[in-house]
C-alpha cells in the first residue's frame, strides 16, 4: 500500500516539467507507471489514442527531464502520442475531460498550453515545422533547442523527406527523434519502413556489441587496446548496420537505435545531444501499447479506441444490437463487387481497418494496396491504374484526402480518369475535433471539372452509389458519415442511380427542404413534426451535389420557400451550389435559407452535441423552417420556375 500511495503522490507533485528534475531515477520509473495508469483510466472512459501514448511514456519523461520546455520547443508529429506530455504540462487536473465537449483536446493545441508548440492532427509535419521554428530562433539570436518527435509511420509521407532534405541542407540546429514502433495506425508498409524499422537487427546489434565488449575485456594484455580501437570505430559500425547511413546521407548526425523504454539510456542520450550543432536524429525503439496487455497484443485496434473495460479491454456491453456502420457497409459492398469485377482495385492510406477494407485486402490481396501515410501517392497511383483499364477505389477519410487536392485536380480530373473516391467521416466526426472533421469536402470537390459528387441518405443508398460510381466514365466522390447507419433494409440487388437526379421523399405546400446525406433523416423527422403544427413541408434527398438536379428549381417554385440543409461549411457547399443553379435558371420570388456549418473550425465533442449547437438536428431544422415560413407568405399562384 505504501508503494501505491507513493505512486499516486508522484504525479500530483508534477505541475510543470521543471518538477521532474527533482526526482530520482527510481521515482521517474514509478512516475512512468503512474502516468500509464492515468492514461488507461481516462481513455477507458473518454476513448482516445491509447496505444500511441502508452508507447512514449518514458520518451516523454526523458525529453522533459533533459530539455527546458517551453523555452525548448518540443513538437509531437500527429499528436496521437501526446497524452503523457499533457499530464506533465499542468493539465493533470483537467485530464479527465480529455476529448469531451468543453474539455482538453486530444491533440497538441497552442491555444490550450504554452507547452504545445505546434497544432497537429495530421501526420508528417513536425520536421518542417521544427525547421521553421529553428530558423526563426537563429534569426532572433536565440540558443534554445527544437525537438521534433516523429513516428516511423509518419516518415512514409513525402513531406517528412522534404523536411529532412531541407534541414540537412541548411544545417540548422534541429533534433529529430524517430519514434520507431513499426506502426503508423496499421502496421507500416513500404520499403522505407522496412529499412528503418529493423528492430530485430537493432536488438541483435545491441546484444552483439555487449558480448563483443565483454569478450575483449577478458583478453589479457591486448583486450583493452583492441576495445579502445573498437570504440573509435563504433560510430561507423553502427551507421553501416542500421538506418543511420540513410540519415547520414541527409547530413544528419545519427544516434541509435536506443531502447525507448530505458529511461537511463534516453536521458544519457539526450544529454549528449545538448552540445551538438546542426541536425541530429535520435532513433528510439518503442513498443506501441506498452504496459497494457490488450494494447500490446492489438496496437492497431487500440490506436484509436472508444470507451472500454480496463480488465478485459472490451467495449461496454449494450443490450441492443446496432445497425452496421457506414464503414462496414462500404467494406462489405467492396468485397461483393470485387467478386463480380476483376478490375476493381482498392487503395487506402495506412487505414485498412479504419476504412473497412481489411476484408477486401484478405479476399483480394493482389487488388489491394495500403500505401502508408501517403495520400498524394495513393491518388496518383490510382490514376495510373485507371489508365490501364482498372477501376480503382480510393478509400480515405475526408479530412485526409485534403492532403492530395492537387493530385485530384491534376492527375485525375484533368485527364478525366475513372477513379472513385470514398470519403469516410464526411461531416462532423466528434471527439477528434477540428483537425478531423470532414466538413470541407463538398466545397473543395464540387469546384473541380469532370468530378461527380454524391452523398447517400442511408446505408442502402451507399451501396447503390458505389455501384453507380463504378459505372461512370470519369472521377466520382462519395462522402458518408462516421458511425452507424439507420438500420434500413437492403435492396436485393444494386441499382444504378440516374446521374444528377434527386429524390422527392415528401411533398409540401409551405416549405421545401433540400437535404443532403446525413441531413436527410433529421429533415424528414422535422417535416413530420411540423405537419403536426399545421405546416406542409416537403423534403428532397438531393443525392447529387454535382451534377445538380435542375428540377430543384421547379420544386422550389411550388412553395416559394426553400431550406437547404447540409453537414458541410456553408461557403461553397450545397447551399451555394443551389443558389448558383437558381441564378443560372433565373429563378425569382423564392426565399432561400442555408443551414450548414459556419465559417470556422468546429471544436471537438460528441456529434449529437455539435449538431445541436449548430442547428443540424431535427430541432434546429424545425426552428429554421418555422422562421422561414413566418417571414413570407406562400404565393397563391406559384409556377414552375424552370419552364
Amino acid at each position: 500500500m505504501m508503494n501505491e500511495k507513493n505512486q499516486q503522490s508522484l504525479l500530483e507533485r508534477i505541475n510543470s516539467p521543471a518538477d521532474l528534475k527533482t526526482l530520482s531515477p527510481e521515482d521517474l520509473t514509478l512516475l512512468a507507471q503512474e502516468i500509464r495508469d492515468k492514461i488507461i483510466e481516462t481513455v477507458s472512459k473518454t476513448g482516445g489514442h491509447l496505444a500511441p501514448s502508452l508507447g512514449v511514456v518514458e520518451l516523454t519523461l526523458a525529453l522533459h527531464y533533459v530539455f527546458d520546455a517551453p523555452k525548448d520547443k518540443i513538437i509531437w508529429d500527429v499528436g496521437h502520442q501526446a497524452y503523457a506530455h499533457k499530464l506533465l504540462t499542468n493539465r493533470r487536473d483537467t485530464f479527465h475531460t480529455l476529448r469531451t465537449y468543453g474539455g482538453i483536446s486530444g491533440f497538441p493545441k497552442r491555444e490550450e498550453s504554452p507547452y504545445d508548440t505546434f497544432n497537429t492532427g495530421h501526420s508528417s509535419t513536425s520536421i518542417s515545422a521544427g525547421l521553421g521554428i529553428s530558423t526563426a530562433k537563429g534569426l532572433k539570436g536565440e540558443k534554445s533547442r527544437v525537438i521534433s518527435v516523429i513516428g516511423d509511420g509518419s516518415t512514409t509521407a513525402g513531406m517528412a523527406f522534404e523536411g529532412l532534405n531541407q534541414a540537412g541542407h541548411t544545417e540548422k540546429n534541429l533534433i529529430v527523434v524517430l519514434n520507431d514502433n513499426a506502426m503508423s495506425i496499421a502496421p507500416n508498409v513500404g520499403a522505407f519502413s522496412s529499412f528503418v524499422s529493423r528492430k530485430i537487427t537493432g536488438r541483435r546489434l545491441t546484444f552483439f556489441r555487449k558480448e563483443l565488449h565483454n569478450f575483449l575485456k577478458s583478453l589479457p594484455g591486448v583486450g583493452e587496446n583492441i576495445l579502445n580501437l573498437a570504440r573509435k570505430s563504433e560510430d561507423s559500425f553502427i551507421t553501416f548496420f542500421t538506418p543511420g547511413m540513410l540519415f547520414e546521407a541527409f547530413k544528419f548526425r545519427y544516434i541509435g537505435p536506443i531502447q525507448g523504454h530505458r529511461l537511463d539510456h534516453l536521458i544519457d542520450t539526450f544529454n549528449n545531444t545538448l552540445h551538438l550543432e546542426g541536425p541530429v536524429l535520435v532513433h528510439v525503439l518503442t513498443k506501441k501499447g506498452k504496459g497494457y496487455e490488450p494494447a500490446e497484443k492489438d496496437p492497431a485496434f487500440y490506436h484509436g479506441v472508444g470507451a472500454f473495460e480496463i480488465a478485459t479491454g472490451t467495449p461496454p456491453k449494450t443490450s441492443e444490437s446496432s445497425p452496421p456502420s457506414y464503414t462496414r457497409v462500404f467494406g462489405d459492398t467492396m468485397v461483393d463487387l470485387g467478386k463480380r469485377d476483376k478490375n476493381l482495385f482498392a487503395i487506402t492510406a495506412a487505414m485498412p481497418e479504419g476504412t473497412g477494407l481489411n476484408n477486401f485486402a484478405k479476399t483480394f490481396p493482389d487488388r489491394f494496396l495500403d500505401v502508408g501515410i501517403a495520400e498524394q501517392h495513393a491518388v496518383t497511383f490510382a490514376a495510373g491504374l485507371a489508365t490501364e483499364g482498372f477501376r480503382p477505389v480510393v478509400a480515405i477519410y475526408s479530412t485526409f484526402l485534403q492532403r492530395a487536392f492537387d493530385q485530384i485536380i491534376h492527375d485525375v480530373c484533368l485527364p478525366n480518369l475513372p477513379v472513385v473516391f470514398c470519403l469516410d467521416r464526411g461531416g462532423l466526426v466528434g471527439a477528434d475535433g477540428p483537425t478531423h472533421h470532414g466538413h470541407f469536402d463538398i466545397t473543395y470537390l464540387r469546384s473541380l471539372p469532370n468530378m461527380t459528387v454524391m452523398a447517400p441518405k442511408d446505408e442502402n443508398e451507399l451501396r447503390h452509389m458505389i455501384y453507380t460510381a463504378l459505372k461512370q466514365p470519369g472521377p466520382v466522390a462519395i462522402r458518408y458519415p462516421r458511425g452507424n447507419g439507420l438500420g434500413v433494409t437492403f435492396d436485393k440487388d444494386y441499382q444504378t442511380l440516374p446521374l444528377g437526379q434527386s429524390e422527392l421523399l415528401k411533398e409540401g405546400k409551405d416549405l421545401l427542404i433540400i437535404a443532403l446525406g446525413s441531413m436527410v433523416s433529421p429533415s424528414m423527422e422535422a417535416s413530420q413534426l411540423l405537419e403536426e403544427e399545421g405546416l406542409s413541408v416537403g423534403v428532397i434527398n438531393c443525392r447529387f451535389v454535382k451534377p445538380l438536379d435542375e428540377k430543384l428549381a421547379a420544386y422550389a417554385g411550388s412553395t416559394g420557400r426553400v431550406l437547404i440543409v447540409e453537414e458541410n461549411i456553408r461557403q461553397g457547399g450545397l447551399g451555394g451550389a443551389v443558389l448558383e443553379l437558381f441564378s443560372d435558371l433565373d429563378v425569382r420570388d423564392v426565399r432561400i435559407k442555408r443551414l450548414g456549418l459556419p465559417d470556422r473550425f468546429v471544436e471537438h465533442g460528441p456529434t449529437a452535441i455539435l449538431r445541436e449547437k449548430y442547428g443540424l438536428d431535427k430541432s434546429g431544422i424545425m426552428n429554421e423552417a418555422r422562421e422561414l415560413c413566418r417571414s413570407i407568405r406562400r404565393p397563391e399562384n406559384s409556377k414552375e420556375l424552370n419552364k
